[in-house]
């Protein structure tokens, strides 16, 4: 009797472990939809589309989406955050002096207020905001987040930039399905507004709310878009990385994003 038992549950457990590394292998199998859309390009990189239930989740490249790359301005929802919360920056609206100097674009040779700013990424009002926050009161913030490596470096004003901080794209999933659910250490109406100017597309099927980034400072270049959508009462959220390496490269952070949703029928 006893040995009828144990082969039952060796048998029950050889039909678990079957089953775990049969998912194992569906979860880690590369999804041919979206390497695709890197290969049409000739680009390196990698995507991930999940949705916020855990039911689905889609990837291309799984190995990189685990890797950290220096956020570039998709810190910028963070640190948009970060600066309403230690009064940085009373409101979108307050607005910072443009210091006359060329910053490399004309919409950013001007003044600028936190809706402008985040619209428009631009770096300079951000490095100000970064002065009057300080290196202390981010390494707590990060820490108490638990945004990528945590780590900011010599110079406040690039550490997202060029500088030690880092992020997977996994992780920027996880960080904008905190924001989603309202669940960051942050007051709810900032998060509300942080989200409110994260939207690309107000569609009446959809709304997308995402964040560029482009890290230029570094070799290889890497870029950014990173958000959620927001379409048939589901939340899909999305996180796509790739090596900038030559112009032009980097229309495809939104071009390959935009292409992988339609692919999977999410917009």
């Amino acid at each position: 009797m006893k040995k009828m038992i144990y082969r039952h549950s060796a048998l029950n457990l050889s039909a678990i472990l079957t089953l775990i590394f049969c998912l194992t292998l569906i979860a880690c199998a590369d999804d041919a939809d979206l390497a695709k859309l890197f290969q049409e390009r000739g680009v390196e990189g990698t995507i991930i589309i999940s949705s916020l239930d855990g039911k689905f989740s889609y990837i291309h490249n799984a190995e990189r989406s685990q890797r950290r790359f220096v956020p570039a301005s998709t810190f910028k929802i963070l640190n948009t955050l970060i600066a309403l919360q230690e009064g940085a920056v009373k409101s979108e609206k307050e607005v910072i002096k443009w210091d006359k100097e060329d910053k490399g674009f004309e919409a950013w040779n001007q003044d600028q207020t936190l809706e402008t700013a985040f619209t428009l990424s631009c770096i300079w009002y951000y490095q100000e905001l970064a002065r009057r926050i300080g290196n202390e009161k981010y390494l707590l913030h990060l820490k108490h987040v638990g945004y990528g490596n945590g780590k900011t470096g010599p110079d406040i004003t690039t550490f997202w930039l060029e500088g030690n901080l880092m992020i997977s794209p996994q992780e920027q999933i996880n960080f904008l399905e905190k924001l989603y659910s309202e669940e960051l250490p942050y007051e709810k109406p900032h998060m509300q507004l942080v989200k409110r100017l994260m939207i690309v597309e107000d569609q009446p099927r959809y709304i997308i709310r995402a964040k560029t980034g482009w890290a230029r400072g570094i070799n290889p270049q890497q870029g950014w878009y990173v958000g959620y959508a927001e379409t048939n009462g589901q939340v899909w959220f999305f996180a796509t990385n790739l090596e900038i390496r030559k112009k032009g490269d980097e229309a495809f952070r939104k071009e390959i994003t935009m292409g992988a949703l339609k692919a999977k029928g999410i917009i």
